[in-house]
């Protein structure tokens, strides 16, 4: 028999990623296929569950295909997925409902129910924020559409879905990994369950939420039908996996207490590692999220179209992120205008009527200048989390910053993320890690990874770009970074009286 390979998969928002890798986690093969966004109106935005399903059947068979190895030798799968959006199964584990994208704001009437209602109660219980989340959506199928309701089993996540159909599950077996919690105000974080309390305030069924487990729970093994279509053996492993923000944390070396971390991605996350909990309900921007290892967690927040501003730029500019990179290097401390990233409303705090903005332009406010602060504003953003989880003791200390994701790979952005936060920006030598993460992460949970996880991960600086804050540039850089601050705070304000 060959040594077992071992596939990771990561169901994201611009679309399905896979990797087949070793057990040293050298990728032998990837796959890719782009998400189908369906944007019917301004506030409407989903998938339908098929074509994500069969996105995952797709890459699967096509890095089997491009390694030129047996698709019997895998032995196990990981999948994590997109976080905060929500889909419904029948009993069968077929969907009812499309998958109810994270970007969909049209339960926006249930987010303020419940902040009406618990807002409080809510965050200390499940350490989220209330957003339009999976609680918020399930009250808008229960409110708005009673009759699909009523036919869903149960809600799962994407990488739920995939995984319990891949092998074949009822929805008795139905399933969430405890890295999703914090998205699900109707949960209790710390003691890893639902509050009956909070459900019985909302009226919505227990019965209706899957189990709820490690991301090392084993699913079961692939079903022999889509085994025969992806070219797999039906001894093939799958575990639970876990939420894309956790899966990629991990690959990126956050093992350990006090270090912070950037997803330079769609959304644009920062975290840090830590083993306290401490619920924000006094600033409303913080999730308590937790990381794959138990008992630590990932305290964050995110600009949910962070990323989607650079490609809209670079769109309208006619020019290449690259190319743009390349003049924004060529002149660090040009002045530039304001620029405010929240083209879905503000996520945390919650304030759906702020858009996005440029402030402060002037004649000399060419594509350069303007691209910088889009840069610059989604670092004045960090720099406002950075200062929270500081002063909640989540960090005790000026940490590494660890980036990944698309954003991680300009050298521009990473300077200035750096010199905003004034901490070393480390950018491991594989800047997208999710996916090599879930093969390994099945590797262990299957038993052919016997060393800790900790052990496992980790991020070799030899092998990494290291970026320092610019000293001279710094000061500046604050005093811009509060500025920001009160600008996007009055421009909040501005829109709420509209």
């Amino acid at each position: 028999m060959n040594d077992p390979l071992f596939i990771g998969i990561d169901v994201g928002t611009q679309g399905t990623k896979a990797v087949l890798t070793d057990i040293t986690g050298s990728a032998l093969a990837e796959a890719f296929c782009p998400s189908v966004l369906i944007r019917p109106d301004a506030v409407t935005v989903y998938e339908e569950a098929e074509t994500i399903f069969e996105s995952v059947v797709g890459t699967i068979g096509q890095v089997i295909e491009r390694s030129g190895r047996s698709g019997k030798d895998v032995a196990a799968i990981g999948i994590d997925s997109q976080m905060a959006g929500v889909m419904g199964i029948d009993g069968d584990f077929e969907a009812v409902t499309p998958y109810d994208s994270w970007l969909d704001t049209r339960c926006e009437k249930y987010t303020s129910f419940i902040k009406s209602e618990a807002e409080e109660e809510a965050i200390r219980s499940s350490g989220g924020q209330v957003a339009h989340t999976h609680a918020s959506k399930i009250l808008w199928w229960k409110n708005e559409h009673p009759q699909v309701y009523s036919r869903i089993k149960k809600f799962v996540m994407p990488n739920g879905y995939v995984a319990g159909k891949l092998c074949g599950l009822k929805s008795d077996d139905a399933f969430m990994d405890y890295t999703f919690l914090h998205f699900n105000v109707f949960s209790d974080n710390l003691k890893l369950e639902y509050s009956d309390a909070l459900l019985k305030h909302f009226g919505v069924e227990k019965r209706k939420l899957p189990k709820i487990v490690s991301p090392e729970f084993v699913v079961g093994t692939v079903r022999e039908e889509y085994a025969c279509a992806c070219g797999l053996g039906t001894d093939c492993k799958v575990i639970a996996g876990c939420g894309d923000t956790a899966a990629s944390s991990l690959g990126a070396g956050v093992v350990g207490k006090g270090l912070a971390y950037d997803v330079a991605g769609t959304a644009s996350v920062f975290a840090c590692s830590t083993d306290v909990f401490a619920p924000d309900v006094s600033h409303k921007t913080i999730l308590f999220s937790r990381s794959v290892f138990k008992d630590m967690f990932l305290p964050l927040s995110y600009i949910s179209g962070g990323g989607l501003c650079l490609k809209w730029f670079s769109g309208i500019c006619g020019k290449t992120l690259k190319e743009l990179d390349a003049l924004v290097a060529e002149d660090e401390e040009m002045e530039v205008p304001f620029f405010i990233p929240h083209f879905s409303g503000r996520t945390y705090p919650l304030d759906n009527g702020v858009s996005g903005a440029f402030i402060g332009l002037n004649a000399n406010s060419d594509a350069t200048k303007m691209y910088r602060s889009i840069l610059e504003s989604i670092a004045f953003e960090y720099k406002s989390y950075f200062d929270i989880l500081k002063s909640s003791g989540c960090l005790t200390t000026d940490p590494t910053v660890i980036g990944v994701g698309g954003g991680a790979k300009s050298a521009a952005f990473s300077k200035i993320k750096a010199t905003v936060l004034g901490c070393r920006y480390v950018v491991p030598a594989s800047a997208d890690s999710a996916t090599v993460a879930m093969a390994l992460l099945a590797a262990k949970a299957c038993g052919y990874i016997t060393e800790d996880l900790s052990e496992v991960f980790g991020v070799d600086e030899s092998n990494s770009k290291v970026f320092v804050p610019n000293r001279e540039l710094q000061p500046l850089l604050a005093q811009k970074a509060r500025r920001y601050l009160g600008l996007l705070n009055g421009y909040s304000d501005f829109f709420q009286r509209q």
